[in-house]
Parts: structure tokens; C-alpha cells; sequence
């Protein structure tokens, strides 16, 4: 049975009962040449423990573009970041539409069959687990809608094609069923302008008839206001109710029968409930006003030791795990009738209040960059690193054709230490991931899009109550900043709250990691002292209005504002670690002469790679020389070296017009003594002039003395190679 519905700017096309008919819920669906089959399965037995055991899995196959994965190992093995972070968003959309109670196993699989370089996969994914999950017996009764928008030239654009989000300044994914938002994902993405590059390095005077100015394109900064991101959200609001609305009225007829499932009660046993409240009731506030979350457990496990050993518990037989669940389950609703009715957090905070926030950068010597940014008891050490073309990570996507080059990396860690807990240290995990795209979409639009470092930012999470990803994005960018980045405006980042009881609600600013578990929302939201830069919203119970999420968006502003004062002052105060950063020199010469840099079958070119240990790239058609490597001196020496080479004047001649004959045919032996002077001194050695124009290298092993540029040392050669001469200490 085929259904072909006309929505949101795209024709899907829903083939039913086709494939996969023994899952529990399945659908095929194609738009343009994007083919996805969607399945739901589900255990018959519940789990022991309170939650939702809801595992989502998308999975991209190779041949969706007729192409055979690449390695040793010829099949889809371990997930790429796309795919897992495909699989978070599909699980954060369709997670709260799960009735209360439910406890069974579940797995959703998608898996992309044919894949179109149009179409958007992670749209497309969505709604066809959205559908699935709606046609099966599972107690799911609204389907959940997914939409991408985009902003081009002024204008909100829903559903953009692949090619036209490339052209949009605005990246905005929004989920939801009905008129409820679910889960919000959003970037800024920055426009590029003919702008003189910020980084090109200024020329000599003596070069400047022969080297063209350097120019680049550099981006403008794309922030969004408060009210326009409100605008952008309901513009995705209403495509997502025709969506919704749309699949009800067309499956509506084919959803099976909801199975016979018993749904856990909310809380196990009232008597206990009550119990505590009558005479527990101001340990279990002590124990919420715990800051550290091992702190606080270890308080009200004290609590459910001391009931296992009251009369009444022995007398009614009440057990251990049960006295945990409802001890828990009570904490919950004290810390959000506390809030709501009390307005008052469980640390003493006000609803708007930000907690103590310390910062100190380049406390790390051998580091780039770096910078311990805590805030509470959430910490993070965020270490900036600067590398070369060569260091930027590679990856392949179904719907683009080459390879894809990241020269901007943001890694985040999460040891089991930052929260008392002695688990193993495995590879980053889902949330991990998550939590690093966020930040990354965070400080992405503040790096000039022509920076010609590779960048590595790695955030390790050393303690944490609440927020750590928005952590990771303010050390992020103070840590660029102290890595000598030149960004185009700090950016921060907050994390709100939000707690619904019957009519009242309550916004909570930076959130600790009580709120986080209690309360109904999670929304991060990160930007400039001007504007938004990348937000994140998940919804664990029901939806939320637009007027709610205007609220918490003004209150995140101000928020954000306060962070980047004291942000802001930090970064007057940093001082860079000249002496450990890495050199890039970007210059242009006359396109002619690079010719003379690559020298005769690119002997030229090695041999000043090898003799100053750098980096070089060339650009034939525009003349650009980029030079990079580890040390200052030698980056500077082999930059001269290459001006020399390029000058109209042969070599031979000196500045200021003496003139020396040029060096030809000149002849050394190994073992030739020779008293020269040290023309100059690099990190690995000295070089020494011989005769004839002709320098050596006296290694830094071989060098007994310290020397320094004019002295005059007795050497012979140790070592002809090619025109490089090595020398030791006569």
C-alpha cells in the first residue's frame, strides 16, 4: 500500500506493509532518490529499572550511493559522527512521546538504502521512524513531524535542498507533533565577503615591488536576535503541524491495534510516600541541598538505610529497591514544588541567578592554548591546538561526493572522575559527541573562514554539576583566544531550565545537575554579546509554546550577557605562550616566481624543507606561499630564504649593492677544515659560513659551547649530500 503526501516544500512517498513486516512497525519511504526503510521493534518483557529502554539506531549504507566502503574491511562497520548524531536527534524527537511507565525494550532502525545529494537525510530519517513508530502497536497516538528551515536572502525557507542550505545563513532543525515543539537544533552559519584577510602577513619594504597584497575571503559573523529566532521557530512550528497533521490523517486508518502492556506506576507503593513525607521530609532537603551529585546520593542512601531500619519498615516487609525508587521519585517533586511555588533552588539561588565563575588561560606551558573555565562545580580544561593542512580530519558523506575536509575540531571528554564515579574510560560515547558538535556549531561562526591553521579545541570535563557542554564552549573560546586565534568575537554559552506544575512555570538559569534531572526541559543556548550563535532544546515531558520559549530566551540573553563580562576581562588578561606556538607565515610572491621556489624537479623546495624543518605549501595560480612549522625562527628564516630566491637580482649581489660573485662550482671534501662565522642560530643548530657564499649546518647535538651569530668557530666537514653541507666541530 503506497501514500504519496505533498508537504513542507517535498513529496514523500510511504510505502506500507511492503518490507520488514515482522517488526512491530515498519515503513519505506522515498523522497526524490532518497529511499529510507524505518522499523520499530519491541520486547515483551519489561526492565527492571525506571526508565525508557529506548535504543536508536541510523545507519548509512555505502551502496545508497553505489559505492564500496573504503579500508581493509569491506562492510559498514562502526558508525561515522553523522550517523550518531542522526540517531540522537530522532531519539531526543520521538523519546517523549513514549507513554509514562513504559518499560519495554525498543529499537528503531533506520537504515538510508538510496541517497540523493539533494535531499535532506536527517529530515527524511525522522519522519519515516515518526511514521513507524505511529503505525505500531505501541501505545504512540500523534505523529511526530521533523523540519529543517533555512534563511536565504532574507527570507525563511522550509525544507532547503542540500545545495541551497549552502547559501543559507541559518541552520535551524526543529521536531515536534502538533502545535508542541519537541526538540530544537540550531546553527548560524557565516557568509563570506571580499574582505582584506585579517591574518596576511604584512611584507618587508625591501619585497614589496615583487609581493602582491594578500587577499582572502573572510566572513561576517551571522548572530540572530531574540525576537528573529522566535520568528525562524515558528515558521518551522507551523510547516510542522501541516506535517503532523498531515500523517495522522493519512495512517490513521493502517496504525495497528495498541498491544496489552503494562505500564509501571509512577510511584511503587504511596504508603512509603507518605511515610517519608511525614517524617523524612527535612533529611531529603538536606540531602537536595548537596551541590555534588555524589554528595547528595550518598545522603539519600543514608535516608533509605535508616527507613530499612525503622519498626514500620521491617513490619510492612518494604524492601530495599522499592524504598529507593519512591525516595527518589518524592526528592523530584520537593525540588520542583520548591522552585515553583518558593521560587528558590535547591543550592539558595535565585531562578535567574548565574553561580561563581573563575577563569585562568595558559596554565598549560607546552600547550597552544588553554584555559580552566569553572562555574559552580562544573569544570572544564579546553586546550586549543593549531596545526596544518595535514592535520585537518577527513570524512565522507552520502550525499556529497568528495571527501570532507574539518579544519575546525572541537573533541569532548566525560571521565566517570568529573562526577565520583570510578567507571572506565572508554571512546566518546554518544553524548559525547553531542555535546562536542554543540560546542563546535557554538564557536564555528567566530572563526574566520580563512584561517589558515587547523584548529583541534579538546574540552576534558574534570568535574561536573550541570552544563558541562556549555562550559566547554566558553573555555573553548578563551582558549582559541590564548592559542593567539585571532576570533572574531567571544562567544558563551548557557544552559536553562525549565519546570511545569499545573498552571505555573519556572525558567532556571545555568542549571545544575538536579535541575537538569528533574525539571522538563534542557535548552542550551549559546551566542555573542550580539546574538545567538547555536541553541539546543530537548522537551522530556509534552511540548512548549512559543511564548514560554520567548521568555526563556530573553532570560538566556541575560545570562550570557553576564558570562561575557567576566569572559571578556579574563581575555585582556591572557598572556600567549609565544615561545610553543606553532609559526604560519602567508604571503604572496609574483606567480612567476613560484616556479623558482619548486626549483628543478621540486629540488629547491625539499631542500629548504629539509634544511629549516617546515611546512610549505604553494598556490601556482594566485602566487600564495604558506609556510608553517613548530618554531617561530625557522618558520621567519625559511620565509626569508624564500624571498631571497624570488628577488630580480641574482643572488649573488648584497643589499645595499656590494656585490659578490655568485657561487659556482664550488667544491668541498669531507673532512675540509674551515674558521667561519655564525650567520645564524636556529633550534636545531647553527649555520656556518664556509666560502664562496656557501652556509653548513653544525648540528645542536655537535655544538660544545653556546654561540650566537658573529662568532667565529673552527669546523670541517662531516657530511656532502646533495647541497647540504654537515658540519662538526674541527
Amino acid at each position: 500500500m503506497q501514500y504519496s503526501i505533498e508537504v513542507n516544500n517535498q513529496v514523500e512517498i510511504f510505502d506500507l506493509d511492503k518490507v520488514a513486516k515482522q517488526a512491530a512497525g515498519a515503513v519505506l519511504m522515498r523522497v526524490k532518490n532518497t529511499v529510507v526503510l524505518a522499523t520499530v521493534a519491541r520486547d515483551e518483557v519489561q526492565v527492571d529499572g525506571d526508565f525508557l529502554p529506548l535504543t536508536v539506531q541510523y545507519v548509512e549504507k555505502a551502496y545508497a550511493t553505489g559505492r564500496i566502503p573504503g579500508g581493509y574491511i569491506k562492510r559498514e562497520t562502526k558508525p561515522g559522527d553523522f550517523e550518531t548524531l542522526t540517531s540522537r536527534i530522532i531519539d531526543r524527537s520521538l523519546r517523549p512521546l513514549f507513554p509514562k511507565g513504559y518499560a519495554y525494550p525498543t529499537q528503531i532502525v533506520v537504515f538510508v538504502l538510496s541517497a540523493d545529494s539533494e535531499v535532506d537525510l536527517q529530515v527524511v530519517a525522522l519522519n519515516a521512524a515518526s511514521v513507524a513508530l505511529y503505525l505500531s502497536d505501541i501505545p504512540v497516538d500523534r505523529p511526530v513531524c521533523g523540519v529543517r528551515v533555512g534563511r536565504i536572502n532574507d527570507e525563511f525557507v522550509i525544507n532547503p535542498s542540500n545545495s541551497q542550505l549552502k547559501d543559507s545563513s541559518l541552520d535551524l532543525y526543529v521536531a515536534g507533533v502538533k502545535d508542541e515543539l519537541l526538540m530544537i537544533e540550531m546553527r548560524s552559519i557565516s557568509q563570506e565577503s571580499n574582505e582584506i584577510s585579517p591574518i596576511a602577513t604584512m611584507m618587508t619594504p625591501m619585497v614589496d615591488p615583487l609581493i602582491s597584497e594578500s587577499i582572502n575571503l573572510t566572513q561576517s559573523m551571522n548572530e540572530f536576535n531574540e525576537e528573529l529566532m522566535v520568528e525562524a521557530i515558528k515558521f518551522g512550528a507551523d510547516a510542522i503541524l501541516k506535517g503532523s497533521n498531515a500523517y495522522e490523517e493519512a495512517f490513521k486508518a493502517h496504525k495497528k491495534a495498541p498491544a496489552n502492556l503494562e505500564f509501571k506506576p509512577e510511584i511503587e507503593n504511596e504508603n512509603i510516600a507518605l511515610y517519608i513525607d511525614q517524617f523524612y521530609k527535612d533529611e531529603v532537603k538536606f540531602a537536595i541541598n548537596q551541590m555534588a551529585k555524589s554528595e547528595r546520593a550518598t545522603e539519600l542512601n543514608k535516608i533509605v538505610k535508616t527507613i530499612l531500619s525503622d519498626e514500620t519498615a521491617i513490619t510492612e516487609g518494604w524492601e530495599e529497591g522499592v524504598i529507593s525508587n519512591v525516595l527518589g521519585k518524592y526528592k523530584k517533586r520537593i525540588v520542583r514544588e520548591q522552585i515553583v511555588n518558593d521560587r528558590v533552588r535547591a543550592d539558595g539561588r535565585g531562578l535567574k541567578e548565574v553561580r561563581p565563575i573563575s577563569i585562568e588561560t595558559n596554565l598549560l606551558p607546552n600547550a597552544h592554548g588553554s584555559c580552566l573555565f569553572t562555574r559552580g562545580q562544573t569544570q572544564a580544561l579546553v586546550i586549543t591546538t593549531l596545526g596544518s593542512d595535514g592535520d585537518a580530519q577527513m570524512s565522507e558523506s552520502l550525499t556529497e561526493k568528495n571527501a570532507l575536509t574539518d579544519r575546525f575540531m572541537v573533541n569532548y571528554n566525560f571521565p566517570g572522575f568529573s562526577v565520583g564515579e570510578a567507571s572506565p574510560l572508554r571512546s566518546p560515547g554518544r553524548r559525547e559527541l553531542g555535546h562536542g558538535n554543540l560546542a563546535k556549531r557554538a564557536l564555528a561562526p567566530s572563526i574566520y573562514a580563512n584561517e589558515p591553521q587547523v584548529i583541534r579545541v579538546v574540552s576534558e570535563i574534570l568535574e561536573s554539576n550541570g552544563s558541562s557542554s556549555m562550559a566547554t564552549v566558553c573555555g573553548g573560546a578563551l582558549s582559541l583566544r590564548a592559542a593567539g586565534v585571532n576570533t572574531i568575537k567571544l562567544v558563551a554559552g548557557i544552559a536553562m531550565g525549565l519546570i511545569f506544575e499545573n498552571d505555573k512555570h519556572a525558567i532556571l538559569s545555568d542549571i545544575m545537575g538536579l535541575e537538569d534531572h528533574d525539571g522538563d526541559m534542557d535548552f542550551k543556548v549559546a551566542g555573542t554579546i550580539d546574538g545567538i550563535t547555536a541553541l539546543q532544546m530537548d522537551i522530556k515531558l509534552g511540548g512548549i509554546s512559543l511564548e514560554v520559549l520567548r521568555e526563556a530566551l530573553y532570560q538566556a540573553k541575560e545570562g550570557r550577557e553576564h558570562i561575557l563580562k567576566i569572559m571578556q576581562r579574563a581575555d585582556e588578561e591572557i598572556v600567549i605562550n609565544e615561545d610553543v606556538l606553532p609559526k604560519l607565515e602567508l604571503f604572496s610572491v609574483e606567480p612567476s616566481k613560484i616556479v623558482d621556489i619548486i626549483g628543478q624537479a621540486g629540488k629547491t623546495i625539499k631542500e629548504i624543507i629539509e634544511k629549516f624543518g617546515v611546512s610549505i605549501d604553494l598556490d601556482r595560480d594566485k602566487g600564495e606561499v604558506k609556510i608553517s612549522g613548530g618554531k617561530k625562527k625557522q618558520v621567519e628564516a625559511a620565509k626569508d630564504y624564500i624571498i631571497e630566491i624570488t628577488q630580480k637580482e641574482p643572488r649573488g649581489f648584497r643589499k645595499g649593492g656590494s656585490k659578490r660573485e655568485p657561487k659556482k662550482n664550488v667544491h668541498f671534501e669531507v673532512g675540509e677544515e674551515f674558521e667561519g662565522e655564525v650567520k645564524s642560530m636556529v633550534d636545531f643548530g647553527a649555520f656556518i659560513h664556509l666560502k664562496d657564499g656557501v652556509d653548513g649546518l653544525l648540528h645542536i647535538s655537535k655544538i660544545k659551547t653556546p654561540l650566537k651569530a658573529g662568532d667565529m668557530v673552527k669546523v670541517k666537514v662531516s657530511e656532502l649530500k646533495g647541497s647540504k653541507i654537515s658540519l662538526e666541530l674541527a
